[in-house]
């Protein structure tokens, strides 16, 4: 099934013609539970990786022996969603609230060093045949692969990600790897996505606010902040929110590909290539949730009837405490390191 972006609330060209110029596109994911394959873009699917390439593993000295099962994780789930969606009496039973309590118990593994190599999990694979806002990859590439580190314990806080993109021509993949190593333990269940099909669609997007014309940007902050009075005055009359450039007009949440990066938890700070100093560019956004309370009017219409608590996080991965994480990329040489920030 597709997912179709509804229509903005209002046209933000037609309040602020500036911004035509400032006018981009970014390709919402919209992942959805499913049972991608080799050849498929997916989140937490299978990865096309050849047989005879070492997968990707993390190196670096950190704590790796005491965490959750992949396993357990995904039977959790499996056991938490059908529990809450039998018709009679929903809800674990006593049994089923017990096999729940072992299933979230933490593990140790004997003897495991902190630099023991520690198997990356495939967070995700992006065709460029399926992505229109994908880039090229270094050398014609035409498949782009992320990996991640299923612990928060790397740079100097010890206390962040560790990502690994890899560009790769599909055709060059000949016998395919189907049993990929996985790591015994995870620090927790957010690093484990669920396998699910992407939905890609383009729309139109525009720069987070901060970074537009300072003129501009004080008409857009002028404009909602009469809207909000406006809003307060008729609260007894009328309970919708008002649109606001930020969550309605401009950047869409969810994961996506390409467009401008969202700056609301922190001020934007310059994003330049360490290799040749070029301003760096929005790859990929993986996000936490599809919308939340506050971008709800980005729900796509085929989602308009689903409880938001069973579609708002469908590829159960969670970034931070509940945030996005920004992929940048160098434009002249997508080959060189990338670069990321969360939000």
């Amino acid at each position: 099934m597709t997912r179709t972006t509804p229509a903005r609330p209002l046209d933000v060209e037609a309040l602020f013609p500036e911004l035509a110029a400032f006018r981009g596109t970014t390709t919402r994911l919209h992942p959805r539970p499913g049972r991608p394959d080799l050849s498929a873009s997916s989140v937490g699917g299978p990865m096309l990786w050849p047989v005879d390439e070492p997968w990707p593993v993390c190196g670096e000295a950190h704590g790796r022996g005491r965490g959750r099962r992949p396993a357990d994780i995904r039977r959790y789930r499996q056991v938490l969603a059908a529990v809450w969606s039998r018709e009679q009496a929903p809800g674990p039973t006593d049994d089923e609230r017990e096999l729940l309590r072992e299933l979230h118990l933490e593990h140790r593994i004997p003897g495991a060093s902190v630099t023991d190599p520690l198997p990356m999990i495939g967070l995700a694979q992006l065709y460029r045949r399926d992505v229109p806002d994908l880039p090229a990859g270094p050398g014609e590439c035409d498949l782009l692969q992320v990996f991640w580190c299923p612990f928060n314990a790397h740079g100097p806080s010890r206390y962040d990600l560790e990502l690994h993109l890899r560009w790769r021509r599909s055709w060059d993949v000949g016998e395919a790897l189907t049993a990929p190593p996985q790591p015994l333990v995870v620090g927790s269940d957010g690093f484990v996505p669920e396998p699910c099909v992407l939905h890609p669609e383009q729309v139109v997007t525009y720069p987070f606010a901060g970074l537009l014309p300072e003129q501009l940007c004080a008409r857009i902050d002028a404009w909602e902040e009469a809207l909000e009075e406006e809003a307060e005055r008729s609260a007894d009359t009328n309970t919708t929110e008002p649109p606001g450039y930020q969550y309605d007009l401009s950047i869409p949440p969810g994961w996506r590909v390409g467009g401008f990066a969202s700056w609301h938890a922190t001020d934007p700070y310059p994003m330049e290539c360490l290799t040749c100093a070029t301003p760096m560019h929005l790859l990929l956004t993986i996000d936490s949730s599809e919308w939340d309370g506050g971008s709800g009017s980005w729900k796509p219409l085929e989602d308009q009837n689903q409880p938001t608590h069973r579609c708002a996080a469908p590829t159960e991965v969670t970034v931070g405490r509940w945030g996005e994480l920004n992929v940048f990329a160098c434009p002249e040489d997508p080959g060189h390191p990338h670069h990321w920030s969360i939000q």
